[in-house]
């Protein structure tokens, strides 16, 4: 990630964002979560800029993040009126959540060997047949 005034995910990160989606991550969760991880805590403004995303798309993988428990959302509000400001962090660390991935894929695995047995099984009889 590069330094500038904020710090932007660039060509290095790019690599970690690509192998999460190999894995099944949707690409907009992956950069939220790496940009999130880089930083103590940050703005979704500041993860759309950094990360070079929509609003909405910082909005939902927030969502899934806060969701499976891997970042927490707290309001501070502005001075005078309006909304309040939503400040995320990251409440796991990526080699909690890899080894979670981890184990989510190995039952993914799992299941696919079962039913790949079930299968060959339950064809016998068709081979048989001709």
């Amino acid at each position: 990630m590069k330094q500038k005034k904020q710090p932007v995910l660039d060509g290095s990160d790019e690599k970690i964002v690509e192998l999460f989606t190999e894995l099944g991550m949707p690409k907009n969760l992956a950069k939220t979560l790496l940009y999130i991880s880089q930083v103590e805590e940050c703005k979704s403004a500041d993860v759309e800029r950094g990360a070079n995303l929509r609003q909405p798309e910082v909005s939902i993988a927030m969502q899934e993040l806060r969701r499976r428990g891997w970042a927490t959302k707290r309001d501070v509000k502005k001075k005078g009126k309006g909304r309040p400001v939503h400040v995320y962090r990251l409440t796991t660390p990526l080699s909690e959540i890899i080894k979670q991935l981890e184990e989510e894929k190995m039952k993914e695995v799992n299941a696919i060997k079962e039913n790949l047995e079930q299968l060959k099984q339950l064809i016998q009889k068709y081979d048989r047949s001709r």
